[in-house]
């Protein structure tokens, strides 16, 4: 198992999957481990994944502050590991609230990334939000579904202010594009490969300042992939054409009945679009 030193002097950790020009992987959750991305639905056959395990998660140490969970200090471990691959540019990956991360990675580098894919990511870093009646008009394609009532009445009860944690077991089969054995796997393994204590920390005060970020990739030359699967809320297909149209090489992909995770409810067509997309000139 790989490892370098980021900026603070924490140890990190990395894992590298499949051969060819690498793909930098960063994970969501937030805060949790690279190992629930696998191998991103085959796309090892295509790149060499470069997992990056994040401060506090996986195999990488605790940072001395806790401070560095905010999501904008882990855009300089991405850059760390850059320089320890010796890597002049990077096609980097951000799933999730790693989009996030990604994203402000570009802003701060843009100049380090030759092509960048964003994976139902977080956009809290340009200002795009969802509301409730997002989340709700996503879960309606799973209506006839056995557990799709209890869901329902919890998205209803968190638009009334209560907190998702307390519904989570009804929530979560909407993440996923089948909730059958594979997805009920995926999620079990969440609890063990996520920091739920520097997730707290993730969203803090200071992360994002919008107008800069967005001013910022207003110059970015890279091709931007950004993918959402057809039954996410978050992003669900219009909000990631407007994510996509603040890019200035951005395209939007929507996977026919993909959920947050979508290399697990398709991953043939995954692997083949995203690959297809690193592959241009």
């Amino acid at each position: 198992m790989p490892t370098f030193t980021a900026y603070d002097g924490t140890p990190l950790a990395y894992h590298e999957k499949g051969e060819g020009e690498p793909l930098l992987c960063v994970p969501g959750g937030p805060l949790r481990a690279s190992a629930y991305l696998g191998d991103l639905g085959g796309l090892t056959a295509h790149r060499r994944l470069i997992l990056l395990d994040l401060r506090g998660t996986g195999d990488s140490a605790t940072p001395a502050d806790p401070a560095t969970y905010r999501c904008d200090r882990h855009v300089e471990d991405v850059e760390a590991l850059r320089e320890h691959l010796g890597l002049g540019e990077v096609d980097l990956l951000g799933h999730s609230a790693a989009g996030n991360i990604a994203t402000l990675y570009a802003a701060r580098h843009p100049k380090r990334v030759r092509r960048l894919v964003l994976i139902a990511p977080a956009t809290q870093s340009l200002g795009l939000t969802l509301g409730p009646r997002d989340h709700l008009d996503a879960a309606s394609a799973h209506r006839g579904e056995p557990w799709y009532p209890a869901a329902e009445a919890a998205l209803y009860e968190i638009a009334a202010g209560r907190s998702p944690l307390e519904v989570w077991d009804a929530i979560v089969p909407l993440a996923y594009g089948r909730w059958d054995e594979a997805a009920r796997a995926h999620q079990a393994a969440s609890a063990r490969e996520k920091n739920a204590e520097a997730a707290a920390l993730f969203y803090g005060d200071g992360a994002f300042d919008p107008p800069a970020t967005r001013a910022a990739l207003a110059e970015l030359s890279a091709p931007v992939l950004v993918l959402a699967g057809e039954y996410d809320a978050a992003p669900n297909p219009a909000h990631a054409q407007e994510l996509a149209g603040l890019f200035p090489g951005g395209v939007r992909h929507v996977q026919p009945g993909g959920g947050h995770f979508p290399w697990l409810d398709d991953p043939e067509w995954f692997a083949r679009r995203v690959a297809g997309f690193l592959a241009q000139d």
